[in-house]
């Protein structure tokens, strides 16, 4: 598989998961390695519709807080 063009580093395809019938993207593993997410990590989606725009984070148990 060819290597992406710098430009095009961060955009993603959006894919649906057929056997769940749910949506999904892949995410580079420079991301995951810089935030430190590990493999089934809870993570926060916050949704904008007016930006339309969805913004990931790392999700904080009531305990944690």
């Amino acid at each position: 598989m060819a290597r992406r063009k710098i430009e095009e580093e961060n955009v993603r395809t959006l894919m649906k998961n057929e056997q769940r019938g749910s949506y999904m993207i892949n995410l580079p593993i420079e991301i995951i390695r810089k935030f430190d997410w590990q493999n089934r990590q809870k993570l926060l989606l916050e949704v904008d519709e007016k930006k339309k725009q969805i913004v990931i984070k790392d999700w904080k148990s009531p305990k944690q807080r």
